[in-house]
């Protein structure tokens, strides 16, 4: 009896860890699941907070280029405009000169002039009394002609000269006239470059402005990739933690099950030995009495209690670029414009004039100096371009250009020469 109950104490206790270690494995399920779950949710996150920190660093190189160019363009803007003014302060020279020349120029005329009025006035003052005494006075008809021809010399010497003094102010005066125009120009030059580079500086400051922002949002955005991995790493800990105590969990009910069939191999044998015992004790019995008594007193037999089992070339000619050009002439200059008609400034001009025959330039004087093939300035022909510091014009021949000067002068026509020529391009 005492061993029965040993037993079905046994058994429940093997009902109970068994319902404990299934209850506990449904609960480890249930936590993997979650931390699974969780791992998924923030995997997605992490893929798209990587995706959106690629975007944000294709931007932010995209935008760094951008500076580099608006860079690169400002510096060579900023040189182009201290060429300028060396240019100026030498134009200024030249005029100062020229004024100099024009002085000079006036006062050898007006010195000329006065000495022709004194001679006028002496010849009036004397009347032809005088003029007819000297005559009259030669001793030859020889020395009569020599005094004849001496009056003549000196009228014509007067008039000569006089006129060659005033052609000399005329010229000097006309050279100082095209020498402050030319300053004017370069002056209204230096104004539109100042402009664009005050407006590059700006451009480049909201562009920087611009690229911290990318560097904040990519901040932010690494962070919460940070948070997102680091939520996959304690969740997947989670898991590894669950997996190792289910697994300890097993091991321990394995343990246990062996424990238990150990015990019920070790209670079955018992039993067995028990009931060999007892059936010995009948046959004893049944062989000291001959009245049977004992065949019903053992009638009982056994119990078996059981057990559980269980992813460039063109046909275009240079004189047809330069008829089409001069079109175009006394049109207005436009910073940063690009059109023939409305306005445009030196390389915008060059640009379109040329885009009408197919052929694609840049919209900037620095970047026209490499394009093409570079000749001589002697060599130059219609149709190439003849390229200035921060200007650039298309030569018309004859020592003649044609491009939009200045906001003052518009699209024109003037002396190659009037400015330090650095490069003479061939585009055709």
């Amino acid at each position: 009896m005492i061993r029965e109950k040993k037993g079905k104490r046994i058994i429940a206790a093997a009902l109970v860890v068994a319902l404990a270690g299934g209850m506990s494995q449904n609960i480890g399920a249930s936590a993997i699941r979650d931390a699974q779950n969780k791992i998924n949710e923030a995997n997605e996150q992490l893929d798209q907070t990587n995706s959106k920190i690629s975007d944000i660093e294709k931007k932010q190189n995209t935008l760094q280029q951008e500076i580099d160019s608006l860079d690169s363009e400002l510096v060579a803007l900023l040189l182009d405009i201290e060429v300028l003014k060396d240019e100026i302060a030498q134009k200024e020279a030249d005029i100062e000169q020229a004024e100099s020349d024009l002085e000079e120029a006036q006062k050898t005329a007006d010195k000329q002039y006065d000495s022709m009025k004194k001679r006028i006035r002496f010849m009036y003052e004397r009347g032809d009394n005088a003029l007819v005494e000297s005559l009259l006075g030669a001793g030859s008809m020889a020395d009569f002609l020599n005094r004849v021809e001496y009056f003549n010399q000196i009228y014509d010497y007067d008039r000569t000269m006089l006129t060659e003094y005033q052609e000399t102010v005329e010229q000097v005066a006309e050279l100082k006239d095209t020498l402050e125009q030319e300053q004017q120009d370069m002056v209204a030059l230096k104004e539109n470059q100042e402009h664009q580079s005050e407006e590059l500086q700006t451009m480049l400051t909201k562009k920087r402005a611009t690229m911290d922002d990318f560097d904040t949002k990519l901040a932010q955005a690494e962070a919460l990739a940070a948070q997102y991995k680091e939520t996959i790493k304690e969740q997947n800990d989670i898991i590894v933690a669950e997996q190792a105590r289910i697994a300890a969990e097993e091991e321990e009910r394995r343990r246990q099950e062996e424990l238990r069939r150990q015990e019920e191999l070790k209670r079955q044998e018992e039993e067995r030995r028990r009931q060999e015992a007892l059936a010995q004790q009948q046959q004893q019995q049944q062989q000291s009495s001959s009245s049977g008594e004992s065949s019903g007193s053992s009638s009982g037999g056994s119990v078996d209690d059981g057990g559980a089992n269980p992813s460039y070339q063109t046909n275009v000619s240079g004189q047809e670029v330069v008829n089409f050009a001069m079109q175009f002439v006394g049109n207005p200059y436009v910073w940063g414009g690009t059109s023939l008609t409305n306005g445009a400034d030196c390389s915008g001009f060059v640009m379109s004039v040329f885009g009408h025959f197919g052929i694609s330039l840049p919209h900037s004087s620095y970047a026209l100096r490499s394009c093409g093939q570079g000749v001589s300035y002697s060599n130059a022909q219609p149709g190439d371009l003849i390229c200035y510091s921060g200007h650039v014009a298309i030569y018309i021949g004859g020592g003649r250009i044609v491009g939009a000067q200045s906001s003052a002068v518009g699209i024109a026509t003037q002396n190659a020469t009037y400015r330090t020529i650095l490069a003479v391009r061939r585009v055709l």
